[in-house]
């Protein structure tokens, strides 16, 4: 019955978001209206909104899951990789058994993708 978690992001600056997700890990807008866009792919989607007063209460850390990191990491780093984060720029294999790396924004929002 429940089929997806979508998460809320609150850039002050929606094009940082839309940076991130679109241009970084290829969501693509499915939706824009004012202050929100819907950005999604595979499976994968958010909302982001442009609220200044909500982005400075919060800056999370997603994490996305994947079966093909290898390609996901690729593809990112061949066309972003001003957006590996400096703590997991490269796949890295963590304690807890996943396989990740991590992409982290100009106001800090973290996205860590994982396979396990």
């Amino acid at each position: 019955m429940l089929n997806r978690l979508v998460p809320n992001v609150f850039y002050a600056d929606i094009a940082v978001g839309l940076d991130l997700f679109c241009d970084g890990l290829g969501l693509v807008v499915v939706h824009r209206d004012g202050d929100l866009a819907v950005v999604e792919r595979e499976g994968v989607k958010l909302n982001l909104f442009e609220n200044a007063e909500w982005a400075a209460k919060d800056r999370p850390e997603l994490a996305i899951e994947t079966d093909d990191i290898e390609s996901v990491f690729t593809d990112v780093a061949a066309r972003r990789p001003d957006l590996l984060h400096p703590n997991l720029p490269r796949i890295t294999l963590r304690p807890w058994g996943a396989r990740e790396f991590s992409l982290l924004d100009a106001t800090t929002v973290c996205v860590v993708v994982r396979q396990w």
